[in-house]
């Protein structure tokens, strides 16, 4: 299915997914970030773009997301955009991941089973577009959608895997040179036998091909492999219950900026037992590249004004370690920011044990 269809549309937002890769390509192509283009920090924030569009324009506002993020949506939509509120109209697209009959990751099988369902009981009336989806098909729907539109109504087109399609390419790049691979051995050198948590994402994987590939065990980390952005508030929960235990959070700039929130209530907190590694490449890399918004903050000092002890950043080897065996050594809640280079080996692959057998060992791991 080829894109034209969004062309009489010119204000988007959302968050990326690599289903929707050719969507994102194509509003890279044709308007980068600006004020046509906003990639939002998590879903319910592109809601609330949509609706700031809508109203001070009066033109139909377009979300993309992942299946994922409708749990973030359900709010701003319920309570903002619904025709019992404020009737703000709006058009979703949303990549299916997790489709029944069809292999995935274990935290996709049961959102997508639910996808469909999630969006109509929100009242949004959805239509699914797949690679045999015909134009005029498409169109139909489209004017189908429009008298809902037109009501205050919102709708959504449900994506199945390889249904979109789009020529243009786009290559994402930064100027920093580590590797994030090679960032977290560096980690799990200085931690030891310390608990690790890690967010969704190549970094999980990442960090069981390491444990893999020195023979050691995995009973001391857990591998948030869904829920991106809290991987940092499962880290506390169990902080605040083992005391005694170093706690190493490994999140990514997009994971943390989904949630920044949660560094709030760390810093509240104040545990003394966690390191929070950060490593920021300044894009959605998982899931294909895209740019986030952590090139344009401060992260240390939004840490520092978080209530942090300790907030450093490394962008070489030399840094890192210095900061790595500083934390290690320290009883202050500590965050470490690192510059990392966009990209990870083609044949990076995936946790070969479920995720209840990493939740069970992670457990024999605390003691439990």
């Amino acid at each position: 299915m080829k894109l034209d269809f969004l062309n009489e549309f010119d204000f988007f937002t959302g968050v990326p997914d690599s289903q929707l890769k050719p969507l994102c390509n194509y509003l890279m192509n044709r308007y980068g970030i600006s004020d046509n283009h906003i990639i939002a920090a998590n879903e319910g924030n592109a809601v609330a773009l949509a609706a700031g569009y809508h109203m001070s324009t009066g033109k139909i506002p377009v979300v993309y997301l992942q299946n994922s993020g409708i749990g973030n949506i359900i709010n701003p939509v319920a309570s903002l955009m619904n025709d019992k509120v404020y009737a703000i109209p709006c058009i979703f697209i949303v990549g299916w991941r997790g489709e029944p009959g069809l292999h995935d990751e274990p935290q996709h099988i049961f959102q997508g089973e639910v996808t469909v369902k999630l969006l109509e009981d929100m009242d949004i009336k959805t239509f699914i577009i797949d690679k045999q989806t015909t134009q005029e098909e498409l169109n139909r729907q489209m004017s189908e959608f429009k008298k809902l539109l037109s009501v205050g109504k919102q709708v959504a087109f449900v994506v199945r895997k390889g249904a979109l399609e789009y020529d243009g390419k786009v290559e994402y790049t930064n100027n920093y040179t580590m590797k994030r691979e090679d960032i977290i051995k560096h980690i799990t050198d200085v931690s030891g036998e310390d608990i690790i948590i890690s967010t969704t994402g190549k970094a999980s994987r990442e960090l069981f091909e390491i444990r893999e590939a020195k023979h050691q065990t995995h009973e001391h980390d857990f591998l948030t492999v869904g829920s991106m952005g809290h991987s940092s508030s499962i880290a506390l929960g169990v902080a605040i219950q083992k005391k005694d235990r170093k706690i190493w959070i490994i999140d990514g700039d997009g994971s943390a900026l989904m949630h920044m929130g949660s560094m709030a209530v760390l810093g509240a907190n104040s545990p003394e037992n966690i390191v929070h590694i950060i490593i920021n490449n300044g894009a959605h890399e998982t899931v294909g590249g895209m740019p986030t918004v952590a090139e344009k903050i401060d992260i240390v000092k939004i840490a520092q004004g978080c209530g942090y002890k300790s907030a450093v950043r490394a962008d070489n080897f030399k840094d890192l370690d210095n900061a790595l065996v500083s934390a290690k050594n320290s009883d202050c809640l500590s965050l470490i920011e690192v510059k990392c280079a966009i990209g990870a080996r083609d044949d990076l692959g995936r946790p070969t044990t479920t995720a209840k057998e990493n939740k069970t060992l992670f457990m024999k791991g605390l003691e439990i």
